[in-house]
């Protein structure tokens, strides 16, 4: 079994594209890349208006009841272009959070407004995968009735502009998921300077910060780890189609750049190099729609595949956008070039939820080795 595409996965495949080629390109993604918030509130409206933000949501709460296969196409499509926009953090991480913890009444309240646009969410979780361990530590503590959160998380995708903010904190009775108001009384919000200008991270500093409970207290541990497998999947998809453009380039330069009166193409190590980002590429593809399909059809294997996923297209993204560059020779390194954006998004794919020796490691654990 594996994941197949209809007529109408590729229709929205066709129909993100073209909307992306014509209002997320390059001098798009330079313009909002130089700001803190990096993204076009119109743009986010527009993604929100054509649906994309409620393709997972059920239909009970506004959106379209779709599955991984789906949100998939468009954050492939969305890596393709480097969109800059909360477009990840919103659909993947909150809406995965939300969804996972099962509270039907925090996704009836905040669910209809990340679908209109009318919310960004993210998710504030510390970094396991560091070594040592970080991200911060936060504390949840239960007063009159209500609760509020200290301390400190770092790395927070979208955190600056986050209008919803859910936090996996400590409690006496384990880790629990809350969520936190972008202009909640207590939350001091910073952008952080990144190498990837075109995804934002902040460091978000909670100082008894009233925050509401999703879900059951002490319940998380389990959340966490499957908002992280399928964080990792989406993540996976959006390597994988900055990794086909990356290659595309790399193609495109080859055929016309010339040396010695010919296509560089021509030359059999520039042949070999774009044989090589060709392979990278369909095997991360493969790993990743395989992550998909487990994600929406094999829950029981999402685990494995899902860290499957994040360690080949971490790797692979990277090494076809550093061999972008080496085809390109000079012009690749210089900043008025796209293909140095696509190296420093792949160096910070490499790192973010785990590099790839964190996942073939984890992955080693799932399978009993």
């Amino acid at each position: 079994m594996g994941l197949t595409f209809s007529e109408e996965h590729e229709e929205l495949r066709h129909t993100v594209r073209g909307f992306l080629d014509k209002h997320a390109s390059e001098s798009d993604v330079r313009r909002l890349m130089a700001t803190d918030e990096g993204y076009d509130p119109e743009l986010w409206l527009r993604l929100a208006g054509m649906g994309l933000l409620g393709l997972g949501v059920p239909e009970e709460f506004g959106g379209a009841g779709c599955g991984w296969a789906e949100v998939s196409i468009v954050l492939e499509e969305a890596g393709r272009a480097l969109l800059c926009a909360p477009y990840y953090a919103t659909v993947v991480l909150g809406t995965a959070a939300l969804l996972a913890s099962g509270d039907k009444a925090a996704q009836g309240d905040y669910l209809p407004g990340i679908v209109s646009g009318a919310r960004i969410a993210t998710l504030a979780i510390d970094d396991e995968s560091a070594d040592p361990p970080g991200g911060g530590v936060v504390v949840a503590t239960e007063r009159h009735g209500g609760w509020t959160l200290s301390g400190q998380r770092a790395y927070v995708l979208d955190g600056y502009t986050a209008d919803l903010v859910l936090v996996i904190a400590g409690t006496p009775a384990g880790t629990s998921l809350f969520a936190v108001e972008g202009d909640a009384a207590g939350l001091t919000r910073a952008p952080l300077p990144m190498l990837d200008l075109t995804r934002k991270q902040a460091r978000l500093d909670f100082a008894d910060t009233p925050a509401r409970l999703v879900g059951a207290v002490g319940t998380a541990h389990g959340l966490r780890a499957r908002v992280l497998d399928l964080a990792a999947v989406g993540l996976a998809a959006e390597q994988v189609g900055g990794a086909a453009r990356a290659l595309e380039m790399a193609v495109e330069y080859a055929k016309v750049r010339h040396q010695f009166g010919r296509p560089i193409g021509s030359f059999q190590a520039v042949k070999h190099m774009c044989a090589d980002m060709l392979v990278e590429v369909e095997f991360a593809r493969s790993a990743a729609y395989h992550a998909v399909w487990a994600a929406d059809e094999a829950p029981e294997e999402l685990p494995v595949a899902a860290s499957l996923a994040k360690a080949y297209c971490s790797d692979a993204f990277f090494a076809v956008a550093a061999q972008n560059i080496q085809v390109h020779g000079g012009v690749g390194f210089t900043w008025e070039h796209p293909a140095h954006l696509y190296l420093k998004r792949a160096k910070t794919d490499q790192i973010l939820l785990g590099d790839a020796t964190y996942h073939r490691g984890l992955l080693a654990t799932r399978v009993g080795i």
